[in-house]
């Protein structure tokens, strides 16, 4: 009881018991938010305390309640907003990453698809550079067989592209430099239509299976990309 300013002992007692007891609620609201497990020994220390907590008055002991109270509700408060702060800076981090990496494949992927268009530009450069150089070594003749038809071709066309060349050659003129189509009056070894565009890489295209084979090379680089791709488009439709 209160003695002038002075408390007496049992209420002292139990302030002190009380304020041990807010002490242990508070410290498990946050061990929980935190994700700790509570001892054994915490709930039988909060379970002692809240029976001598009934040694307070009453007047005293409803303050004391409500002043733990507010603590454990203000320290669980604290938790959630830490626990969603560390959230957060974990989703910003993880799509951080997700960028950069996504960023780094696109780059790869670019530089990828620059350097196969290089490549790709770079051999048919060297490939009509060889047909352009190729056609003014071979001496003109009245008359040209087969076999030196062939013997031109294989100089000029890519070792790797030599097979679907010689495939498309085979199908439109069989390598008769003079064949013309009686319905369509398509010229030459490729049955260019008119044979005039072979005019293009020379005036001689009616009598000169060399200026006929850089013109057909030329075609099929220039329009499907290389002869093994004119001769797929040939094999799916019968005609390049």
């Amino acid at each position: 009881m209160l003695e002038g300013n002075r408390v007496s002992p049992i209420s002292v007692r139990g302030f002190a018991v009380a304020s041990a007891t807010a002490v242990t609620a508070v410290g498990s609201v946050v061990g929980v938010a935190s994700g700790s497990t509570a001892q054994p020994t915490d709930a039988e220390t909060m379970a002692a305390d809240s029976t001598l907590l009934a040694d307070i008055p009453a007047g005293q002991q409803a303050q004391v309640q409500t002043a733990f109270t507010q603590q454990a509700d203000t320290q669980a408060i604290a938790a959630d907003a830490s626990a969603k702060k560390v959230a957060e800076e974990s989703a910003r981090k993880a799509a951080a990453k997700t960028a950069q990496e996504k960023k780094e494949a696109a780059e790869k992927a670019e530089q990828a698809a620059k350097e196969l268009a290089e490549a790709k530009a770079k051999a048919e450069a060297e490939t009509k550079a060889k047909a352009t150089s190729n056609t003014s070594n071979f001496p003109v003749k009245g008359s040209y067989s087969i076999a030196e038809i062939q013997a031109m071709a294989r100089s000029m066309v890519p070792s790797g592209q030599w097979q679907c060349f010689s495939n498309i050659v085979d199908h439109e003129s069989d390598w008769n430099y003079l064949a013309v189509n009686p319905s369509s009056g398509a010229y030459g070894l490729f049955q260019a239509l008119p044979g005039s565009k072979m005019s293009s890489v020379g005036s001689d295209w009616q009598t000169n299976p060399a200026t006929q084979i850089k013109w057909g090379l030329n075609y099929m680089d220039s329009r499907y990309g290389s002869p093994c791709e004119a001769w797929s488009f040939w094999q799916a439709n019968n005609w390049y």
